[in-house]
């Protein structure tokens, strides 16, 4: 997919926020959804994503939902660290499939990194245990702040 087209209201983001598919909730409030993603490239992988945009990428969103999310990813991240005492974070957000997005609803991610530990491939490793994930999750959410 390019960059410009029509936001697809079947992509699995969407049916997340309405319901119709299963998500490891992290914290979520009326505008952000944070939660595990099941193909993580490291362990503590969160998404973060807007609830009422209907922006496909960082260029279609809208100014004031691009500060709520930039506040959720720093809210997120900070849990992330608390929960997880990585040596690192990375927070990376995708634009267009040949920069490597392959679900186009705008968000990003959270990737917690520890030295000499490396990263898996963006949308490439197994599937993560929910359980495991839930665990993680229930980690984060205790350390949120605010």
């Amino acid at each position: 997919m390019s960059l410009d087209g029509a936001y697809d209201d079947s992509n699995i983001f969407a049916k997340i926020i309405r319901g119709e598919m299963p998500c490891v909730k992290v914290w979520e409030d009326d505008q952000v959804l944070a939660f595990m993603d099941v193909f993580p490239q490291s362990k503590g992988h969160v998404l973060v994503i807007s609830k009422t945009s209907k922006a496909r990428n960082l260029l279609e969103a809208e100014t004031k939902t691009l500060g709520r999310l930039i506040g959720a990813v720093q809210r997120t991240s900070r849990a992330v660290r608390a929960a997880l005492t990585p040596d690192g974070i990375v927070v990376t957000q995708f634009n267009g499939a040949p920069a490597g997005q392959t679900i186009f609803h705008l968000h990003f991610h959270v990737i917690p990194r520890w030295e000499g530990v490396s990263l898996g491939r963006h949308g490439e490793g197994g599937m993560a245990d929910p359980a495991d994930l839930k665990d993680l999750a229930d980690q984060i959410a205790a350390k949120l702040e605010g």
